[in-house]
């Protein structure tokens, strides 16, 4: 069994150690590549996010309230709640007919530290439209109302829009109903457990479908990655460096997943302690790594350093350490 680990150093010492489990697969799911455990059986939190969103195109319901590529964009974000997303989502909630009290996302400090601390200093209050998941809880109630289906309790398990998200989930990974376990993710709505290998078998999947309504996530997450994620964050960074041959999405708990259409491969990984600041390193080693193997070029993201070995820093801002990647997959 392979090793990848991502090592937190501070003043010369590794402080801690964080193991990662991968699986890169293509599109009929055979491991291409390893570390770890790739059958690691997890949340697939906000990296499921393309693929919830996926009935909102299917059903037309993003059609009929206009959303073009932004929405769509922001329907699969986990955006850092700057202006532009606030804006949007605002936009998409008129377009169906709902109001912001209809979100069922609860409000949370943004994942920006600088709209963080930004909205500190104004003393904004923050509201459900600020939450990171409010594009994909928008395009959620779009679907309810599409159908004519209450919007109260959209986001629970058994509600028609929570079935419909399933389906794609069951669709897109090619796991049985009875592989996939259902929980609740932070932001209230459904969130599903299986296994890593199953999570880069959906990612492989999308990156080179020729459906519709997949074609129209990925392009839109392509052309506006600034949505999927904002301002210096990992998977806004990487999609804009790469030029289109990643699709990247973060998720909760040391979660992260990528496309790689041109090679027709999909990527997962769980952090396993969940150390959220570790899976952006892991994801530029592993794409460095599958990269150099099958000789795809990916841009600009070898230059990401603030990503692929953040920086430590105390509270006055003096560096004094880094998180860096050890250890290589196995190629199979």
């Amino acid at each position: 069994m392979s090793t990848l680990t991502i090592e937190t150093t501070r003043s010369g010492l590794v402080e801690s150690v964080h193991a990662v489990s991968v699986a890169v697969v293509d599109s009929e799911g055979a491991l291409v590549a390893s570390a770890g455990d790739p059958q690691r059986f997890t949340f697939w939190r906000s990296a499921a996010k393309p693929f919830q969103a996926m009935s909102l195109v299917r059903d037309g319901a993003a059609e009929r309230y206009g959303f073009g590529s932004r929405e769509l964009a922001l329907a699969c974000g986990s955006h850092s709640s700057e202006p532009m997303h606030r804006a949007l989502a605002a936009s998409m909630l008129r377009a169906c007919g709902c109001e912001e009290h209809q979100l069922a996302c609860g409000p949370h400090p943004p994942l920006s530290q600088a709209v963080a601390d930004e909205a500190l200093r104004a003393g904004v209050v923050i509201t459900p439209r600020w939450s990171n998941c409010s594009g994909k809880h928008a395009g959620m109630l779009a679907l309810a109302r599409h159908h004519g289906w209450n919007t109260a309790g959209y986001e629970r398990a058994g509600h028609p829009v929570q079935e419909r998200a399933l389906d794609e989930v069951l669709r897109w990974t090619g796991e049985p109903r009875d592989a996939v376990r259902l929980g609740v993710d932070g932001c209230t709505a459904v969130c599903f457990a299986l296994s890593v290998r199953a999570m880069a078998t959906a990612y492989a999947r999308f990156g080179t479908s020729t459906e519709a309504a997949a074609r129209t996530l990925r392009e839109a997450m392509l052309a506006h990655p600034e949505l999927v994620a904002g301002t210096g964050r990992p998977c806004t960074d990487v999609m804009s460096a790469a030029r289109g041959a990643v699709v990247a999405k973060v998720g909760a708990e040391g979660i992260y997943c990528a496309a790689l259409p041109g090679l027709g491969l999909g990527v997962a990984l769980k952090v396993e302690d969940g150390d959220m600041r570790c899976s952006p390193p892991a994801l530029l080693s592993v794409l460095r790594q599958v990269g150099e193997r099958r000789g795809l070029g990916l841009g600009g993201v070898a230059d990401l350093r603030q990503h692929s070995e953040p920086v430590l820093r105390t509270t006055r801002g003096e560096p004094v350490g880094a998180l860096r990647a050890t250890g290589a997959l196995r190629f199979h």
